[in-house]
């Protein structure tokens, strides 16, 4: 595989010395071709001749028409749009250049171009174009490349289910996308393997795709035990979405009840709207399930389910649940108070020590319209090393708080600098934090020549912070136009 254009390069070198093509390059991967195509016209800055390394060694000759195919498939990535165009009339004599042709079909030379477009259009049948499909489909992201996907589109029209197989599997998401599209028109493929495609493929477009079309396929009178247990049972959000709306149909509001403690926003949403349609009523169903004395067996989905479609009387129904023995119901609980408009800081405020990331990452959240109302000194003493990973727990708001505290005394710094703080909060789903604060600085004209001397003689410039900073191993480093900070205690 050739990974860069250095790669391409030195495989034009072997061509030129007469390699055999198969043995140079993976003939079944685009970006080989695409890489090869690239490296034969790469000439190298330091040479003494501008010229690409294999036609100083070995130039072609002037009659193309005894060069082998190896040869000739350097003729087809020429600089010199003649000996291109020459050698794309010549390209019949070995199909194995066909790819080549692919790639002079969107060619920056129209001659080239019309010359290799009228090979293709002659040379493409079916089984060629599932082949060159993956390459076609790349060249046809280029400005000129619309002509390969035209006539891939029209060739394939004509494919049988059982050629176009292949396609579906592929590793390249849009060949994927182009064959479920050509199998949809064409009516391929029934309303049962349209739902298993949906649940089965990881693109978000296939699935939308398909699982549309196997909706749709079904009308008002389908088999819906063939279609929805696959949408129904899929990982994918969007899939199970599209599967409970499909539920409407059937009127099976209980099933559809069971979707409305979905992970996804998404699904409960559609569940909301399905049992709504057919006479339920979601909120009833949440604040049961809150109040159910097997508290234990609570799914987190029920608990900001009753926070999205409720209102703030059924916040009393939420604060019991922060105190809750599962990690994902305690951060549902918070994130329901904030959708309810009922987070108080006072009772939120020592879930910033709780020992699960995800309730941290929640409660951080609830609190940011509050920063202003938490201590400083509460939140500095929980940046420090000694707290779990996950806890340099802090809001976004409440490092903006602590900042501009910093930001007042670092403004009296000799240097001058005026420092205006906007800082980021980020906890990943390892729950490990990442935070940094960037800084837009400004001089004032009398600062202006010892700013200048200072950022000219130390374009990169490390202090340790001051007072009651020097627990925290915090950097400058100076760009031009910006100051920035990081924090390197974690």
């Amino acid at each position: 595989m050739l990974e860069d254009i250095g790669d391409g390069t030195a495989a034009a070198t072997r061509l030129a010395g007469g390699a055999p093509l198969q043995g140079t390059l993976d003939v079944s991967d685009p970006g080989d071709w695409l890489t090869l195509d690239a490296g034969v016209r790469e000439v190298a800055w330091y040479g003494p001749q501008f010229l690409p390394e294999w036609e100083a060694s070995a130039p072609l000759p002037a009659d193309l028409t005894q060069l082998g195919e190896s040869r000739l498939a350097l003729a087809l990535c020429h600089r010199d749009g003649r000996i291109r165009q020459e050698a794309v009339r010549q390209s019949a004599r070995y199909p194995g250049l066909l790819p080549l042709v692919v790639i002079r079909c969107a060619d920056w030379a129209g001659p080239v171009r019309e010359c290799a477009r009228q090979v293709l259009r002659e040379a493409l049948d079916v089984d060629t174009a599932l082949d060159l499909a993956p390459l076609i489909l790349r060249v046809g992201r280029r400005g000129r490349g619309g002509f390969g996907v035209e006539v891939l589109g029209q060739v394939l029209g004509r494919a049988s289910h059982g050629q176009l197989v292949a396609l579906f599997a592929d590793p390249d998401r849009v060949v994927r996308r182009f064959a479920y599209r050509l199998a949809i028109e064409g009516r391929l493929l029934s309303p049962g393997e349209l739902a298993r495609a949906a649940a089965r493929d990881e693109d978000t477009v296939v699935q939308d795709l398909c699982a549309t079309a196997a909706l749709t396929a079904l009308g008002d009178q389908g088999a819906y035990e063939e279609v929805l247990p696959p949408l129904l049972c899929a990982r994918s959000p969007r899939t199970r979405s599209a599967g409970v709306t499909g539920l409407r149909r059937t009127g099976q509001s209980e099933q559809a009840k069971s979707f409305l403690s979905d992970r996804s926003a998404l699904v409960r949403a559609c569940a909301r709207y399905v049992v709504r349609q057919l006479g339920g009523d979601p909120v009833a169903w949440y604040r049961e399930r809150c109040t159910a004395p097997d508290i234990l067996e609570l799914p987190p989905g029920a608990v900001i389910g009753l926070g999205e479609c409720g209102n703030r009387v059924d916040a009393e129904l939420l604060w019991p649940l922060l105190a809750h023995p599962v990690a994902g119901v305690r951060a549902r609980a918070v994130a329901g108070l904030r959708a309810l408009d009922c987070a108080d800081a006072k009772q939120l405020r020592p879930l910033l020590d709780d020992p699960a990331a995800g309730v941290v990452r929640e409660t951080a959240i609830a609190l940011l319209p509050s920063a202003k109302e938490l201590p400083a000194d509460w939140l500095l003493e929980r940046t420090g090393c000694e707290h779990p990973r996950h806890g340099n727990p802090c809001s976004a708001g409440a490092r903006r708080r602590t900042c501009g505290a910093a930001t007042r005394r670092w403004r009296n710094c000799s240097t001058g600098v005026a420092i205006s703080s906007a800082t980021t909060y980020c906890a990943g789903a390892s729950g490990r934090p990442g935070w940094a604060a960037e800084y837009s600085w400004r001089r004032t004209d009398h600062q202006a020549r010892e700013t200048t001397q200072v950022a000219t003689a130390y374009p990169v410039t490390e202090a340790l912070s001051w007072g009651s900073w020097g627990h925290l191993r915090s950097r400058f480093v100076w760009w031009p136009g910006s100051l920035r900070w990081y924090d390197e205690s974690c």
